[in-house]
């Protein structure tokens, strides 16, 4: 018996290591920065902590895993999947010949739509109760049995949220919930207010505590590596700006607006650095008599200090469309570090969005504005570099001057057009610095019709498909 039990707990101590391998992998995978050294601290942490209290492991973990309150959604959804609160249905419900009842049938033999259904109808009562007390061990439990009953997809092959609410229906029952706890008060009023984000707030959770579940089940049928990668999204600093959206874009407007920032002073740095005043010919002449007359070392007047201009000219074509969005918060971001912002967007045809940037307007109304007033299109509203270009140049030439610093923003992808290579070499010629920054992966460069290799020999190319390769890149300027 001793040799048994001995064997029982090395198996469970090597599972207990093999599951905080794999988690900490997990993280990793999903963007998260964890080092060798922090996985030690939890492994640390682990030995004072009641291992059976799950939401004290939880806490364990964060505490030494977790940088930054960005990365906690992530975090809380791989540990719910490496360490699940139950196995099986997890609860007491699991004998219930309910479970999993088939719908209820008319006497036609068609399925009782779920409004209808008796069953259904119980537990959305019983869901009405749980919300209304705000019991949330008991909406756990509900959950659990709740997926079991309505989760399975119609073949029984996998598990889906949408079936559960769909039966359950929980935002119909915001109407009950007010009456329930307003007692006949007159409705609009702050007690109302206060009541509904309460009850919007349960039912949000409760639609989490489903998803969870659902995530659950999933992992045990196709395992957790696999599910964990499906249910994560990346971190927002490393989502491509593609796949972003709009409550991402809030987001990152709060992330954009430092590094903007940070770039506005790498700019200024380089031009102080690159830069000498007008030459001091009564200063070089007095010091030349240290040196019998030969003006060994020149004296310059210092430069007048001044914010620089910035020059910005975005792809907007729809291969881009995403990443578009990216640059108006960007320019929106960029506006109030430089003196002077003019920003530029094209398709096959150029104009001045400038105007589209009106402090306190919404970028995804600015991008609606832009697609709708703009003028981008000259003949096939596609991308054209090389008429854009030449369109520039021929409207806006005077906004690039020896001030200004000019960005461009797009995947370098012509459609086979012509590039106007002498004309691009000519706007850069004449800013004070010149930067490309390109969405596409560097490993499609120069594939299909990109032209990346060519306009980076006149124009510096950086790939930027997110907020860590922006950070890198304004790092460079340094």
């Amino acid at each position: 018996m001793g040799e048994d039990g001995a064997r029982r707990g090395d198996g469970a101590r090597r599972s207990l290591v093999d599951r905080h391998t794999g988690f900490v992998a997990a993280l990793r995978e999903a963007g998260l920065p964890v080092s060798v050294a922090e996985g030690l601290d939890a492994v640390r942490a682990m030995r004072v902590i009641d291992l059976v209290d799950r939401e004290g492991l939880r806490a364990a973990y964060a505490a030494t895993l977790v940088k930054r309150p960005a990365h906690r959604a992530t975090f809380d959804t791989l540990f719910d999947l490496w360490f699940p609160a139950a196995l099986g249905d997890g609860a007491a419900h699991a004998a219930d010949p309910a479970a999993r009842r088939p719908p209820a049938r008319e006497p036609g033999g068609r399925p009782v739509p779920p409004p209808l259904d008796p069953e259904v109808q119980a537990r959305r009562r019983e869901l009405f109760r749980l919300l209304l007390s705000g019991d949330d061990a008991g909406l756990h439990q509900f959950a659990r049995t709740a997926v079991a009953e309505y989760g399975r997809t119609p073949g029984q092959e996998s598990w889906f949220s949408s079936g559960v609410l769909r039966a359950m229906s929980p935002e119909t029952l915001m109407a009950g919930l007010l009456n329930a706890v307003l007692n006949g008060e007159q409705r609009g009023g702050l007690a109302e207010r206060v009541a509904r984000r309460t009850f919007r707030s349960r039912i949000t959770a409760f639609e989490e505590m489903v998803a969870t579940e659902v995530r659950r089940r999933i992992a045990e049928d196709t395992g957790v590596e696999r599910t964990a990668r499906m249910a994560v999204r990346p971190p927002l600093e490393r989502l491509d700006f593609g796949r972003a959206a709009r409550a991402d874009l809030a987001a990152m407007r709060r992330e954009v607006y430092p590094l903007a920032r940070r770039l506005a002073t790498r700019l200024q740095q380089r031009q102080r650095a690159g830069d000498r005043g007008r030459l001091d010919f009564r200063r070089t002449v007095r010091a030349s008599l240290a040196t019998g007359g030969v003006p060994l070392v020149t004296r310059h007047r210092p430069r007048r200090p001044h914010r620089p201009e910035l020059v910005i000219l975005c792809d907007a074509s729809d291969s881009v469309s995403a990443f578009a969005h990216f640059t108006l918060l960007l320019t929106f971001a960029l506006r109030e570090q430089f003196s002077k912002v003019r920003a530029f967007a094209f398709i096959d045809a150029t104009d001045e969005i400038t105007r589209f940037f009106a402090p306190g307007v919404d970028v995804v109304d600015a991008m609606t504005r832009l697609a709708r007033e703009a003028d981008l299109v000259w003949i096939t509203g596609r991308s054209n570099y090389g008429h854009a270009i030449k369109m520039f140049e021929e409207r806006y030439g005077d906004a690039v001057t020896p001030r200004a610093s000019l960005l461009v923003l797009g995947d370098a992808r012509s459609n086979y057009g012509e590039l106007s290579l002498p004309i691009l070499r000519d706007i850069a010629g004449r800013a004070r610095h010149a930067y490309w920054l390109n969405p596409e992966p560097r490993s499609q460069w120069d594939t299909g019709d990109s032209a990346a290799s060519r306009y980076g020999e006149i124009i510096p190319m950086y790939e930027c498909r997110n907020l860590v390769q922006l950070t890198e890149f304004i790092e460079e300027l340094a």
